[in-house]
């Protein structure tokens, strides 16, 4: 089991866990066990590298270069560019390999580094295990000719932004936009794109100065876009994270529209157009249950997965589905992308509006939230979740919200904790059930 990676790639505190020496090492190795799995035979192998606007990413940056052109692969540097960006690139360049250098929504001071194979697509865990053995390893690095070349793909963000408009067929003409870049990777692609394809744009928290990414805005702070939304008399807002892979909207009243409401406009509008495959869309574990019962109602099936998008995209690449995604805003949309995009996501939003002419209020309304409570249960064995007396009381809360609700107990996967979330017709029942679970957690598993 590897344990340098995580759900997405290798995070940090930049120059504390992830240093310059590690991310040189990482690099080398994954040229190299991508070497033996035989995908750069016969031709100089290429890498693309990205990274989003922290300042510590300069310096990954030159470490990950090095790293790879010591191993003799060629690097183009696509420079700042949103994570989907650097997939799509990956694809569209041929290259062997692509690099993001970001830490997503994480605060400034992480860093990450995530790896893409050839096509744009995410490492299995297989081939990050490999990896991290390589890095014990030694071999013979190239020398002379065979070192690798570094360049500058100065077209990058253009390309980018190209195929995001493509995407679309209806233009957003009238439509008017504010769009939170939060002072990240897509400050330049987001508008770009959305003006592109005929919004009308305001871009706020799009000044990035090294330090101010995901600070009080983006996709995990909405209250500015919100305020921004209704002060502009706009039509709908965007919010992005720091790499853009992930996007929650706001309707003109100000009103938050999540992953899930998101989710369940889009699966509409690709089942109405016959390109919903199997009528299937994917969802985690944390979806709401309102959204499950949309789709029910709409003959939409949904396949649910443990929480986090690289379990998304297994799903969906196992079964060739079009749709999938996260309460938190990563949607994958495979017809167009490898990963979530969340400028993706905003353009074909809007294209639903465009289209049918009704608000994202009146879009959003297709379901109805029901009241969802999340208690987390700190110093508990979280590997005690099939205790018999847990059980019970999980299953005669079940038995009490009957089909108005549900109940799911989740270990967190990095701390001693569980997590209690319980959906049921009203927010008091949904807390008070919520609370009684929470104390049966507690007293039986406590450590």
């Amino acid at each position: 089991m590897a344990t340098l990676f995580g759900t997405d790639g290798v995070r940090g505190l930049a120059n504390g866990e992830l240093t310059a020496g590690l991310a040189l090492d990482l690099s080398v190795a994954a040229a190299h066990v991508l070497a033996d799995r035989g995908e750069f035979a016969g031709h100089r192998p290429l890498a693309v590298v990205g990274r989003d606007t922290r300042v510590s990413g300069q310096f990954l940056e030159a470490a990950v270069v090095a790293g790879l052109a010591s191993a003799g692969v060629d690097v183009l540097l696509l420079g700042v560019l949103p994570t989907p960006g650097v997939a799509y690139l990956t694809g569209s360049l041929r290259a062997d390999l692509g690099v993001m250098l970001s830490a997503s929504h994480n605060p400034m001071p992480d860093n990450g580094i995530k790896f893409l194979a050839r096509g744009g697509v995410k490492l299995d865990d297989a081939i990050e295990v490999a990896i991290e053995e390589r890095m014990r390893g030694e071999w013979q690095l190239p020398t002379g000719a065979d070192v690798g070349r570094v360049s500058t793909y100065d077209e990058a963000l253009a390309d980018y932004v190209a195929h995001l408009v493509r995407t679309t067929t209806k233009p957003l003409t009238g439509l008017r936009v504010v769009l939170d870049c939060a002072e990240g990777a897509a400050s330049d692609a987001g508008p770009l794109a959305l003006e592109g394809a005929g919004a009308v744009v305001t871009a706020i928290h799009a000044q990035p100065d090294g330090l101010n990414i995901n600070d009080n805005c983006g996709s995990t702070h909405l209250d500015d876009l919100r305020a921004a939304v209704v002060k502009d008399g706009a039509d709908v807002g965007f919010a992005l994270d720091g790499d853009a892979d992930r996007c929650l909207a706001v309707d003109a009243d100000g009103t938050v529209v999540d992953g899930d409401q998101i989710l369940a406009i889009l699966a509409g509008s690709l089942a109405e157009q016959g390109r919903l495959h199997e009528d299937t869309v994917v969802a985690t574990v944390m979806s709401n249950l309102g959204f499950v019962n949309a789709m029910r109602d709409q003959g939409i099936t949904v396949e649910q997965t443990k929480v986090g998008d690289r379990y998304v995209l297994e799903a969906m690449n196992a079964h060739g589905f079009s749709l999938g995604g996260e309460q938190s805003g990563h949607v994958i949309m495979s017809e167009h992308a490898t990963t979530g995009d969340g400028i993706l996501t905003a353009l074909h939003l809007l294209e639903r509006m465009a289209v049918t002419g009704r608000s994202l209020a009146e879009l959003a309304g297709v379901m109805t939230r029901l009241p969802q409570v999340l208690v987390n249960v700190p110093q508990v064995d979280k590997t005690g979740t099939d205790d018999p007396g847990l059980v019970a009381a999980v299953a005669e809360a079940e038995e009490e919200l009957g089909d108005t609700g549900r109940v799911l107990l989740r270990p967190s996967g990095t701390e001693p904790l569980v997590r209690v979330m319980v959906e049921a017709a009203t927010a008091d029942q949904a807390q008070l059930v919520a609370d009684r679970l929470a104390s049966v957690v507690k007293e039986r598993l406590a450590l």
